[in-house]
């Protein structure tokens, strides 16, 4: 059987930034090739980043990321890296019209592929299938791809697709067996949400014994707003058997030798499943002399889920601060776990002497709130300083009469007044510790605590963000070193202390009750009955739902933050804020 080694390269890219991606990419393929790869590809939308939203829509973006393709191939060609084919994912436009929904004309975007080989484009194609659910609107902006891409390589038919094609029935995986390929290959920027490694795993091994070739699953890592990318490329037999299995959350080249079935004399062409029409081109006919393998696969170590979602959350934070020019960050440091959490998470991922705390102390904060703060910067090294908010409160009460609620909301907003002056006057960013339940409900002040730039626990509800705080100090005490969360941050009752005595189930129903309805309601799209039907008080179901509905345009106005649940706030559920519906 021929031999081939690929270079499956697990890699981040910048939405936008097309200059420093085809320098990755050259850089990347040169290792590759350096390790004697005869193929090397690279994630879906590489040259361009993923999502790039409504930039598909500029014609001059379009044309940009074309011509950058272009460029890209003669400079692997002039550094000698020529004569291995790379494949890559970029932005295209079509030549044809469409008439998938209203249609689209000539011209339109396309999120594409191609393969490039001895300084030129031999191949491009389009991705057919087109998601367009949760935070996909694909169909806003592509034309689907009508081929069954295949490029023979040393004797071996590789059939190509992007991501989509496979998780969606049809298409390209049935083609790639009508046309006896050896290997399918799917570049892939399909975003992390907890348990989707698992999920992945199984829907690989189903293509790739649906397709009757061994199937190689190439996956981006980084971080692109409120998206994360995990990694955990996969490369599976023609029954489903992983042969290779690279590192979440890690660039890596996941380096692979295969023997695969030699591809039929005559190229395959005409139209197969689903109508697509094979386009077909030969790079290297004859198979390779028979080698010694070196690089036989195998897996990298798994990690578990709550350090999934933990390092989920530093990937976020990390690519967000730094894509967008910052070096530094800055919040409200309470002596509550929220903000603990989100300054631990701050410091793994851009290190304690970036991160900037301001306690802030009023008339209601307790003494171990104070001390709890202070020895959160103790043990993780972040920078903190004390400005108490007292004499703002006086002054502004001094002028106006406030009570209740009005009263409470003030020191909050007071808070965040000075965390956004203090931004202004040093440049740091700020970070909002608001959590998933409490973002849900309303349980936060508008311009109080609200304000930042990014939010890093946004899409974790409490309960979850107490199991975080705890794997993160076991973490710690298992390698020796001192766990960062002070251990009454996490034991105390949670508060907001904007008034005497003052503990969240005051407001709110308990924390583990409530998740559990706003994970019904919230991320499953279950309504009143079906919820109180699976066994929570009707009293409850309506009190939780009433609040959820009623916040709406406080979740409108929150900060963007990363997103590693099945449905967060934002993109994934769009609701409307004027709204005469309830449950």
């Amino acid at each position: 059987m021929p031999q081939l080694r690929i270079a499956l390269n697990q890699i981040d890219a910048t939405v936008g930034d097309l200059s420093a991606n085809s320098e990755a990419v050259l850089r990347w393929t040169r290792h590759g090739v350096e390790r004697g790869a005869h193929l090397v590809a690279f994630p879906e939308m590489m040259l361009t980043g993923y999502p790039v939203e409504d930039l598909a829509l500029r014609s001059s973006f379009v044309s940009a990321s074309r011509a950058a393709l272009g460029e890209l191939a003669a400079r692997l060609a002039g550094e000698g890296l020529g004569e291995v084919p790379v494949v890559l994912g970029y932005l295209d436009r079509s030549t044809e019209e469409t008439r998938v929904n209203a249609g689209l004309p000539p011209g339109s975007p396309s999120n594409a592929g191609a393969v490039l080989h001895r300084g030129e484009v031999v191949l491009t194609f389009a991705k057919h299938h087109l998601p367009n659910y949760g935070v996909f609107d694909e169909f806003r902006y592509f034309v689907p791809g009508a081929t069954l891409p295949v490029v023979r390589v040393h004797g071996v038919d590789v059939a190509l697709a992007i991501c989509e094609d496979l998780w969606q029935d049809g298409g390209r995986v049935p083609a790639a067996r009508s046309a006896g390929a050896g290997l399918l290959l799917a570049i892939n920027a399909s975003p992390y949400e907890v348990h989707k490694d698992d999920t992945r795993l199984e829907l690989v091994r189903r293509r790739a014994r649906e397709a009757g070739c061994a199937l190689a699953y190439l996956a981006m890592v980084g971080g692109q707003d409120e998206l994360v990318f995990d990694g955990d490329s996969i490369v599976v037999d023609h029954e489903g058997a992983v042969l290779a299995r690279g590192p979440q959350f890690t660039a890596e080249s996941l380096l692979l030798d295969l023997q695969l079935p030699a591809a039929a004399p005559a190229p395959p062409s005409g139209r197969v499943d689903d109508g697509l029409r094979v386009d077909h081109v030969t790079l290297s006919a004859d198979p390779l002399p028979p080698y010694a393998p070196q690089y036989p696969g195998g897996e990298a170590e798994r990690i578990d889920d709550a350090e999934e979602m933990y390092r989920a959350l530093v990937t976020g934070v990390r690519a967000y601060t730094r894509k967008n020019g910052f070096r530094s960050v800055l919040l409200g440091v309470s002596g509550g776990i929220d903000s603990a959490l989100c300054a631990v998470i701050a410091c793994d991922a851009l290190g304690p002497e970036n991160v900037y705390g301001i306690s802030m102390p009023s008339r209601y904060s307790s003494e171990h709130s104070r001390s709890d703060a202070a020895e959160l910067a103790r043990r993780t090294g972040l920078n903190l300083r004390t400005v108490p908010v007292g004499p703002m409160f006086d002054a502004y009460m001094s002028a106006v009469e406030l009570t209740g609620l009005a009263e409470e909301n003030l020191q909050s907003r007071l808070r965040g007044t000075l965390l956004m002056a203090v931004s202004n006057q040093e440049g740091h960013i700020v970070l909002a510790p608001g959590n998933k339940s409490e973002l849900a409900v309303g349980y936060s002040t508008l311009y109080g605590d609200s304000v930042g730039a990014y939010a890093p626990i946004k899409d974790v509800y409490k309960s979850g963000v107490y199991r975080l705080a705890r794997w993160r100090n076991e973490v710690a005490a298992r390698r020796g070193e001192t766990p960062p969360i002070p251990e009454n941050s996490i034991a105390k009752p949670p508060s907001a202390e904007l008034r005497p005595g003052q503990v969240d189930t005051d407001s709110l129903p308990d924390y583990d009750q409530l998740d559990a309805v706003l994970e019904l309601y919230v991320d499953r799209d279950r309504g009143r009955a079906e919820i109180v039907a699976a066994g929570f008080p009707d009293e409850l179901v309506g009190r939780v739902l009433r609040m959820v509905d009623a916040a709406e345009y406080k979740r409108r106005q929150y900060p963007p933050g990363t997103k590693i649940s099945p449905k967060g706030f934002g993109k994934d559920r769009r609701l409307p804020i004027t709204n005469g519906w309830r449950e």
